[in-house]
Formats: structure tokens, C-alpha cells, sequence
């Protein structure tokens, strides 16, 4: 069942789908390196197989590199300093 409630503030909720349990869990290790994150929950991908993560990463404890670039980013969605 998928949840329709949109993540708190600082939050984003992670879905990643692979063909095998140990691709999933290499790209969510990944992302824990970046940010703060809930324990993975598993599911199997469907009828073909594999396998689907969800997790949810807290954008406001990130660790460098995702820091830096998340306020890089924040800084190019307010658009040119105006003159």
C-alpha cells in the first residue's frame, strides 16, 4: 500500500527498484552516506522479480558532498540576484 501523505519538511521519501536485492541495497547505502535515513522497508518488484526499497532521507541532516550541493541548489532555484 503506498502512502498518499506528503513527507514533512526536509524530508523526501525514496523509492529505488532494481533487478537484484543487493543493487537496491548499494544505491540506499549510498544515499545513507548523503543524508540521515529511515531503515529501508523491502518488497519484492513485481511478477519478474526484484526488488523495491523505500526509504525516507532527511535533507536537513545532509553530509557532505549532498550538503553542498543542496544549497547550491536552493541558491540557483531563487533565480539571479536582481540589480
Amino acid at each position: 500500500m503506498q502512502s498518499t501523505e506528503t513527507p514533512s519538511d526536509g524530508h523526501a521519501e525514496v523509492r529505488i527498484v532494481a533487478a537484484s536485492p543487493e543493487v537496491a541495497r548499494r544505491v540506499a547505502e549510498v544515499l545513507r552516506r548523503c543524508f540521515a535515513a529511515t531503515e529501508q522497508r523491502s518488497f519484492p518488484a513485481g511478477a519478474d522479480g526484484g526488488t523495491r526499497l523505500d526509504l525516507t532521507v532527511d535533507t536537513a541532516r545532509a553530509a557532505e558532498p549532498a550538503r553542498s550541493w543542496l544549497e547550491t541548489s536552493q541558491s540557483a532555484e531563487a533565480g539571479p540576484p536582481r540589480t
